[in-house]
């Protein structure tokens, strides 16, 4: 076994404290922590764990082999597929705090919840397709599959800017995503031209 397969609990352990607190939050405090911070939370987890993954090429690309680029290289799709099952709690909090198939549909018709539907269902694949297995089935589809993690972290942080009462942390997160896809798009363009 390797050093990386070794750590990779540890990892996933470190990745699901997040998950393990708003569950204790929840249930040790109800009524002042309740469904709202419990949605605000693990959607926030999903967003900051995308931008983590997203993060990883630009790192690469100006780092190369560096022992930073290295370890995320290495963990890319662990943090993507945290940053999938945080959206998908999200989801399951989303859903149970609805109660009824009529409000979710009724709902899912905005703007505000159909770019997060959306983005959820680019999610499922990506993350169904994070293992080894998959990378060598699909083999040069795999990559082209997994650009749809582009798409889907637009469709995240729309459904963050819609949804929220206050957008200025969206645009604030917005503005992040951009910095990081502006980097990849010009390291990969400069590597092109070398």
């Amino acid at each position: 076994m390797t050093a990386h397969a070794r750590r990779r609990p540890l990892l996933w352990l470190v990745l699901a404290l997040p998950a393990l607190w708003i569950a204790w939050r929840w249930l040790a405090t109800p009524d002042a922590y309740g469904f709202g911070h419990a949605i605000g939370d693990s959607g926030d987890w999903a967003a900051w764990l995308l931008l983590a993954t997203l993060a990883v090429t630009p790192v690469r690309l100006a780092f190369r082999k560096s022992s930073i680029a290295v370890w995320a290289i290495r963990r890319r799709r662990d943090l993507g597929v945290a940053s999938a099952l945080y959206a998908a709690g999200h989801t399951l909090i989303y859903l149970v705090d609805k109660g009824a198939a009529e409000l979710v549909l009724t709902e899912a018709a905005g703007a505000d919840m159909l770019t997060g539907w959306l983005a959820l269902a680019l999610f499922i694949p990506l993350a169904a397709t994070s293992n080894d297995v998959s990378v060598r089935a699909l083999k040069r589809g795999w990559k082209r599959l997994h650009r749809l993690v582009y798409p889907a972290a637009i469709l995240v942080f729309a459904h963050w800017a819609l949804a929220a009462f206050d957008p200025t942390v969206a645009y604030i997160h917005i503005a992040i995503l951009a910095l990081i896809e502006g980097a990849r798009i010009a390291l990969q363009w400069r590597q092109s031209v070398t």
